[in-house]
């Protein structure tokens, strides 16, 4: 069961954590979120995309994030360490758009699908969603975050 909202004019699926964990990021389960970016046929939302979460570095590290980009056949590591991840499985379980298709899918901690978009989200508004998850709020309360 997912929650449809729409934040300015990007189109927004926030999940309940209801299904299961994405196995072929399971290296990253309760290590790291990951954002992972399908590229568009031209590149220019995926660009976008990546050149605005880029621009607050600091922010995406406070997180945990780790920000990947799908491109045709290619995983290609844009924040944080990527490793060996095999594009196939990534879009068969993210359900991916068609290729061509832009479309970004956040991946919690705990391994499930919190947020799905077809259109860049803002770095605010991907903050807020992770903000007000309970996990991140606990983060927040240690005296070393």
């Amino acid at each position: 069961m997912s929650k449809r909202f729409l934040y300015g004019a990007t189109k927004v699926e926030e999940t309940d954590g209801a299904q299961a964990p994405v196995a072929s990021l399971e290296t990253f389960r309760w290590k790291s979120r990951v954002l992972v970016i399908f590229a568009d046929r031209d590149n220019s939302r995926a660009a976008r995309q990546e050149n605005q979460l880029l621009a607050d570095r600091t922010g995406l590290g406070e997180r945990d994030m780790v920000v990947l980009k799908i491109s045709g056949s290619t995983v290609k590591s844009i924040f944080g360490a990527g490793g060996n991840l095999n594009e196939g499985a990534l879009r068969k379980e993210l359900g991916a758009p068609e290729t061509g298709e832009f479309g970004a899918a956040l991946v919690g901690k705990d391994g499930t699908v919190k947020l799905k978009v077809s259109e860049p989200v803002s770095n605010g508004e991907l903050f807020a969603i992770i903000d007000s998850m309970p996990m991140r709020a606990a983060e927040a309360l240690k005296p070393d975050k």
